[in-house]
């Protein structure tokens, strides 16, 4: 379901997906909780944002004073920010520019700075915003952007679906601190979960489990199967399934303990049924055993233990010891319990193969 969704959004431009406010401050709300200092006397880029629908931008500009940040730079994406269907679509900042030309358009990008109270009002927020055309067209993969990436101490945003991958490597070779929202699947890829098995990258404190909407453009096209909410306080939104928070800043629900039964405890006491008075089967090509749900996942079995990628939502590094996961791309990702000889990257119970998984030990049990 999210695969498709997404695969829908890029076909039909639909990677202008806009945060809305709410879920954005509810992040924000746990990593100040966990250190109210996060933002103090930072540098915050938002890049492939633009203040004229972005919320990330209005947040921290709105809360500039209170977070303590020396700098926030915005930067926005040519064509993708300013255009819709081959339609050119002039922001206000522009429109409201002396240098504004209702007749040309332009390719180049924007950015937008803000460092201090412009306007003389004793506050700064949205309107002591300053900007100016890029030289290029704002992608992040230039070398302007790349720059500014440098010059930041934290970058935040959320980018589009189809360049996850390679927006998330772009910060990691940038040696940043970050937030951005990406798919659930990411967290298998090949070149994301090293970096979450490594305790360098681990998912935001929002769980969202059941979807996040989306703020999309007026011309967005729904697909025909969508069944959910369209209007959100007026605006037009698009619910999008599987959707999470990456990071590596820290916050508090990650060094949470999951209460947890034991093996025994389980086999009486579970709500589901595979597990009460079944038990747990091994797969026939890892060894580990199977454990569907993550409230299903026994305190004291020594044992590895493949679980839904959904338990990452739930993961205390205190906790539970990743030991790899599977990886349905290629030749597949080996933890070091694949018997290669079955071909199969998935692991299987019982002949039938079973969905992405995360091998885990529980750290208790380990000692």
């Amino acid at each position: 379901m999210a695969n498709n969704t997404l695969s829908q959004a890029k076909n039909a431009k639909n990677d202008e997906f806009y945060t809305q406010y709410p879920d954005i401050e509810k992040e924000m709300s746990a990593y100040l909780e966990y250190n109210p200092d996060v933002f103090r006397g930072k540098t915050v880029l938002l890049p492939c944002d633009d203040p004229e629908w972005s919320n990330f931008t209005r947040y921290f500009a709105q809360n500039f004073g209170g977070l303590g940040l020396k700098k926030l730079i915005s930067t926005s994406y040519a064509v993708d920010s300013k255009t819709y269907k081959n339609a050119y679509l002039p922001t206000l900042f522009e429109t409201a520019a002396p240098q504004y030309d209702a007749g040309k358009t332009t390719k180049n990008g924007k950015i937008f700075t803000l460092t201090h109270d412009k306007t003389g009002d004793q506050k700064v927020n949205v309107d002591d915003l300053e900007w100016h055309y890029l030289d290029g067209d704002g992608d992040f993969r230039s070398k302007e952007i790349k720059e500014l990436r440098d010059q930041a101490d934290i970058i935040i945003t959320n980018p589009p679906f189809s360049l996850f991958r390679e927006f998330l490597n772009w910060i990691v070779q940038g040696n940043k601190k970050f937030l951005i929202i990406g798919n659930m699947n990411a967290i298998t890829y090949k070149d994301v979960f090293p970096l979450i098995k490594g305790n360098k990258v681990w998912l935001g404190s929002t769980n969202f489990n059941t979807g996040m909407y989306f703020l999309v453009p007026e011309g967005f096209v729904y697909a025909e199967s969508y069944k959910f909410e369209r209007f959100a306080n007026g605006s037009k939104v698009n619910r999008v399934p599987g959707v999470c928070w990456f990071t590596n800043l820290d916050h508090g629900r990650r060094h949470k303990p999951l209460p947890l039964m034991t093996m025994e405890e389980n086999l009486k006491y579970s709500k589901h049924k595979e597990i009460t008075g079944v038990g747990y089967v091994k797969y026939d090509n890892y060894d580990a055993i199977e454990v569907p749900y993550t409230d299903a996942i026994p305190s004291d079995y020594p044992g590895v233990m493949g679980v839904p990628i959904s338990f990452l939502d739930k993961y205390s590094p205190e906790q539970f010891v990743i030991v790899g996961a599977t990886e349905s791309e290629g030749k597949g990702f080996s933890v070091g319990l694949w018997d290669a000889k079955s071909k199969f990257s998935q692991p299987i119970v019982r002949g039938e193969r079973v969905y992405k998984r995360i091998f885990i030990k529980v750290r208790r049990a380990e000692a």
